[in-house]
């Protein structure tokens, strides 16, 4: 899983730049410089991500990016939380029994779920391995 998504900067008539994604039409935001439009973006974008886990709705595949394009990655503590998130989905198990797999109380199970509650990696790490997923870490040069 990735999660990092192409962004349109558009130049804004009142200056600094409109945002947006095509994976993500709800997210729309804008700052005053390139910088700050898509500093503003990753937030925008993590808030997103947050409200479609709490939704249980679909978490959309990046698009392949454009050469007009930028892009974003989701932070990563919301990106691990989406990629449990995606994997209990396709697995089709239930917050019981990823909680039966990891030994722990339901109630932990479904915050490890939580987009809004602060789990620890390396218990996300752990999960991930319980519905069959390893977490692997690409770092790449900053566009």
């Amino acid at each position: 899983m990735n999660f990092i998504y192409p962004v349109t900067l558009t130049p804004d008539t009142d200056g600094g730049f409109v945002v947006t994604f095509r994976d993500w039409p709800e997210a729309i935001t804008q700052g005053e410089t390139r910088e700050g439009a898509l500093a503003e973006a990753a937030d925008c974008l993590e808030e997103a991500v947050a409200a479609r886990i709490d939704d249980r709705a679909e978490i959309p595949l990046p698009s392949p990016q454009r050469a007009d394009e930028s892009t974003v990655a989701v932070p990563i503590a919301t990106a691990l939380k989406a990629a449990l998130y995606l994997a209990v989905r396709e697995t089709g198990i239930g917050t019981s029994e990823l909680a039966r797999r990891l030994g722990v109380h339901e109630k932990e199970a479904r915050r490890l779920l939580d987009p809004r509650h602060g789990s620890k990696a390396a218990a996300l790490e752990r999960a991930l391995l319980a519905v069959g997923r390893r977490l692997a870490v690409e770092v790449r040069a900053a566009a």
